[in-house]
């Protein structure tokens, strides 16, 4: 299973490292940034999704049940 958010499909990003030297920036290598994923129901099927993607979820529910 790979690590993708299910229902925006957000994934593993990558970025550099960057060490301080001498007054300088020096990229030194790269790193991963990993999306927090969280399983959860969506519409009764169990998922994989962001918490970004959860918390928008819960945002637009409670707007539907106050209206």
């Amino acid at each position: 299973m790979a690590r993708v958010c299910e229902l925006c499909g957000k994934g593993k990003a990558m970025g550099n490292l960057r060490k301080l030297l001498r007054g300088h920036y020096n990229v030194t290598g790269r790193r991963s940034f990993k999306p927090n994923l969280q399983s959860t129901t969506f519409e009764g099927v169990k998922v994989l999704a962001c918490v970004q993607c959860i918390r928008t979820k819960a945002k637009y529910q409670r707007a539907e049940s106050a209206a």
